[in-house]
Parts: structure tokens; C-alpha cells; sequence
């Protein structure tokens, strides 16, 4: 037998080592799933982009960042409105839920494109799907119906009621955000139970697009002394009492994208705006309480993280193509910039990065589609069938997500039927592009202020802006460093029985 033959069972055995194949090959395994009309979906999604990009934001892109300065309490009302009649809140919401069913593995790119000119605008559209993303783990079919039909009807309206995610307190942000660290968390607000409902009490802070937001989809901890086995996720309209909007957060970068306080005092929630509870029987006689807020939390970082690294990525793009057309137009020395060999290596590396950055992300994307909270969407008779249907059909039959039974398939998929494997690569990859990304758009905002000298200071040259927004990347969605320990975890060491994590 020639050496290098090998057979299937010792193939098998080769590959278990990590890393394996699941880990690493996310694209290749992810392109014979999925049906040619997703790229289409992704071409039609990046071209809309685009044109909203050059005819919405760009031109109003450093006037609205200089007004935000000027006035801190500024907030793009007519912007959100100009992006609800280009439909935008629906476009990534499905059709079984009242949006337009453009598959979700066509909104990173999509975000991608609205980040360039400015991520603080582009983030007024972003925060919404993050919030989308916070609600859809839950799996709670009637509620998930109840909020996008909502959307859906006010968009058309011309009066858009954004989502927006609530978590972090002035005394919690990231342990909050990582079940590994939850239990040593120490949130101020508290949860009380009576009946009907439950009343909290407590502040929430460095809430993106809080004050533009209609539906907060707020997580807290029901129990202080038992944090990682009491998630619980609600959903609290803007109007309900006991709810109020504080300050808005002084910030350097995205200023137009608020960062809000949000106030609940003797907040009010009925049981049947609680979209997420830990403690439920379903989960508690399943994998247990600990497993079902460890598989939320993940559920929704490893989705917006992703986010967050397209986002950078649309940073970083921004910044390269400022810096050519700059360096096409500038002249040193009576030579134009962009013919001096040392100006090329730079734009040459700020082109490698905004690639790297965005083959790290879709990545991540791809795993998403395989092992996390796309999976569903991308089995191909169910893909297929969301397709050919038209969306009246899907308002013919959404009452049924009002039944039981429809959460308790959701989420027998989501919870009941998930791996550690799948959540580890969903959430590995999740950190892992985030973390790239934001770091290599501060590195390209870096280079374009470099390269500028002293007009990278000039705000009509977006250098400066650009490195203001990016290094607030690097922090968003849980610190850099969080993600790398995150990563560690899931990727690195999970197959190491003697390593100890977060020590």
C-alpha cells in the first residue's frame, strides 16, 4: 500500500484532531448548502446599499457628524425616516414575520456598504438588526410576530419603530455579555416577580440607538445570587410605564448614532412580553437553565459581532478610498502622491486589509448559516420553499406563529437540538472576526492620517473621523480582549480538559 493512502476510517480519525474541518472550512462546506438565489440576494443587497450610500449618506455624512458636535443632543430623525422609505428596517426581516425575506447572509455585505461614508449613520440601520438579532434567539414565535409586523406596518407609515438590544449598567457591561463571566457580574438593577408580570427597577446604559428605538428588547438576570441560570429577555415598548429615556452618552466616534440611557422605574411587564426566561420548565427539565442562557447569550454575539466586523470592515474600506482619491489629487514635490512608490506600499496594505477584514467576516457569516442562528433559514427545502412563496401567503399564515407549538419547534432546534460543537464555532468565529476587524480599521484609519500628514486632521478629509468611529469598534459588542478569551475558549482550548478559562 503506497504511504500515502489513506482510508476512510483512518481519515475520519486524522480530521477528529483540531483543528477540524468544521472549524476551519465554513465557506466550502456552506457553498453546496445553499441555493444560487443567495447570491443573488447578495448582489441585489450591495447594490442597494451602494446607491443608498452615494445618493443618502455621503452627501450629508460630515455635516450631520459636525452638527452631532455642535449639539449633543442631536438626533438624525429625517435620516431613520429616509431609510424607512427606501424600506430598509424590513429588507433582512422574513417573510413569515411581514419583511421582505432577503436572506440574512446578504445583510453583511449590505452593512458592509453603509458603513463607508460614515458608520455613525450606517448604525442607525445596523442597531436595528442587532436588536432583531437580540429577539430572534429567543425564539418566541408570537412575539417575534407581534414586534416585525409592527415594523413592517410603521415603515410603511413613514414612521419607523426601530429595535434596539439593552444590556449593559453602569456597573456591568461586558461580564454580562459572556456566560463564562456572568456570575461574577455585579448589575444594579433588579427583577421582581408579582403578578402578571414582573417590575424592574434600574438603569441601563451605552444604548445604541436607544432614543431612536421604539421596541427595547431589554436582558436582565432574574436572580443576583444565580446570574447564569436566570437570563431573562423582555420586551418593552416605548410608552409603557415606568420606562423613561435619560442622557445621551458623550462620545468621540459614530456620533450619529446615539448612545442613550434608558430608565426603569417600577417598569411594569406583563408575562406575555417576556420573550426569554431561563427559568421556564422547558429549559430547566432540557439542558438546563445554565445551557439555555449560555446558548442565548451566544446566539446573539456571535450574530452581532459578526455585525460589528462587517461594520469595521465598511470602516476600513472607507478610509482606503478616501486616502486613493486623496492621493490621485494631491501633489508632493510637483508629483502627484499616488506616483511616489512609498504612498503605493501604504495603499497597498490598506487594500490587503479591507480584504483580509472582509474574508474574516463572511467567514464568520458562513459559519452562522451552518452552526448558528441562520441554520434554519438555509435548509434547502425550507430556503426553497420561503423563496417561491409570496409574502401574502406568509401574512395568510402567520396567525399560526401565535400558537405554542410554533415557539416550541423554534426553539426545540435552536436549544433543545444544538451542539457545543456548533455553538463554539458559531461563537468562535463570531469573536474572532470581530476582533480582526475593528483592530485592522483602526490600523487603515491609521495609515489614511499617515499618509495625509497634516490634512488627515482636516475634518472635510474623513481621516480623523474615520479613526474617532473605528477605535469605538474595538470596544463594541464586548472589548477586544474579551473576544480573544472568548475565541480562546471556543476554538483554541476547547478540547483541552486541564486549561482553565477566565481565571
Amino acid at each position: 500500500m503506497k504511504p500515502w493512502n489513506i482510508g476512510s476510517k483512518e481519515q475520519r480519525r486524522i480530521l477528529s484532531d483540531g483543528p477540524t474541518i468544521a472549524e476551519c472550512y465554513n465557506s466550502l462546506e456552506c457553498q453546496h448548502k445553499i441555493l444560487r438565489s443567495t447570491h443573488k440576494d447578495v448582489e441585489r443587497a450591495i447594490a442597494i446599499a451602494r446607491k443608498f450610500n452615494d445618493t443618502v449618506i455621503k452627501p450629508i455624512a460630515l455635516d450631520t457628524d459636525r452638527r452631532c458636535m455642535e449639539d449633543h443632543n442631536y438626533l438624525p430623525y429625517e435620516f431613520a425616516q429616509k431609510a424607512a422609505q427606501w424600506g430598509l428596517y424590513t429588507m433582512f426581516i422574513p417573510k413569515l414575520f411581514g419583511g421582505q425575506g432577503v436572506n440574512f447572509l446578504a445583510m453583511y455585505p449590505f452593512i458592509e456598504e453603509i458603513s463607508i461614508s460614515c458608520a455613525g449613520l450606517g448604525h442607525v440601520i445596523n442597531l436595528h438588526y442587532c436588536g432583531a438579532a437580540t429577539l430572534f434567539p429567543s425564539m418566541h414565535a408570537g412575539i417575534m410576530r407581534k414586534v416585525f409586523w409592527d415594523v413592517t406596518k410603521s415603515e410603511k407609515e413613514g414612521k419607523p419603530r426601530l429595535c434596539t438590544i439593552v444590556v449593559t449598567e453602569p456597573s456591568s457591561g461586558t461580564d454580562v455579555q459572556e456566560p463564562l463571566l456572568i456570575d461574577h457580574a455585579r448589575p444594579d438593577s433588579s427583577v421582581e416577580k408579582v403578578k402578571g408580570g414582573y417590575v424592574i427597577n434600574g438603569k441601563k446604559i451605552f444604548i445604541s440607538n436607544g432614543h431612536l428605538s421604539h421596541w427595547h428588547i431589554a436582558n436582565f438576570q432574574e436572580d443576583k445570587n444565580n446570574r447564569g441560570e436566570s437570563w431573562i429577555q423582555f420586551v418593552v415598548p416605548n410608552g409603557t410605564k415606568g420606562f423613561s429615556f435619560g442622557t445621551h452618552e458623550r462620545k468621540m466616534g459614530q456620533l450619529a448614532c446615539c448612545a442613550s440611557e434608558l430608565l426603569f422605574d417600577d417598569c411594569f411587564i406583563p408575562d406575555n412580553m417576556i420573550s426569554f426566561r431561563a427559568q421556564d420548565p422547558e429549559f430547566k427539565n432540557g439542558k438546563g437553565s445554565r445551557w439555555a442562557g449560555h446558548t442565548i447569550v451566544d446566539h446573539v454575539t456571535a450574530s452581532t459581532r459578526t455585525g460589528v466586523a462587517a461594520i469595521a470592515t465598511g470602516m476600513a474600506r472607507g478610509a482606503y478610498e478616501k486616502t486613493l482619491d486623496y492621493a490621485r489629487h494631491k501633489k508632493i514635490n510637483g508629483r502627484l502622491l499616488i506616483n511616489h512608490q512609498w504612498a503605493q506600499i501604504i495603499l497597498t496594505d490598506m487594500y490587503r486589509n479591507v480584504n483580509i477584514s472582509r474574508t474574516a467576516y463572511m467567514e464568520s457569516v458562513y459559519s452562522l448559516t451552518l452552526n448558528g442562528l441562520f441554520k434554519l433559514l438555509f435548509i434547502k427545502p425550507v430556503h426553497a420553499f420561503i423563496n417561491l412563496m409570496p409574502r401574502w401567503y406568509f401574512r395568510l399564515i402567520s396567525p399560526v406563529l401565535r400558537l405554542k407549538i410554533a415557539t416550541k419547534i423554534l426553539r426545540h432546534v435552536y436549544y433543545h437540538s444544538y451542539t457545543n460543537e456548533e455553538r463554539n464555532i458559531a461563537s468562535g468565529w463570531g469573536s474572532l472576526s470581530k476582533f480582526a476587524c475593528s483592530d485592522l480599521g483602526v490600523v487603515n484609519a491609521n495609515l489614511a492620517m499617515d499618509l495625509m500628514g497634516a490634512d488627515g486632521l482636516r475634518h472635510e478629509n474623513s481621516a480623523e473621523k474615520f479613526f474617532r468611529d473605528a477605535k469605538l469598534q474595538q470596544i463594541y459588542e464586548s472589548t477586544n480582549d474579551i473576544n480573544r478569551m472568548n475565541m480562546f475558549y471556543c476554538l483554541v482550548a476547547n478540547d483541552k480538559p486541564e486549561v482553565e478559562f477566565f481565571k
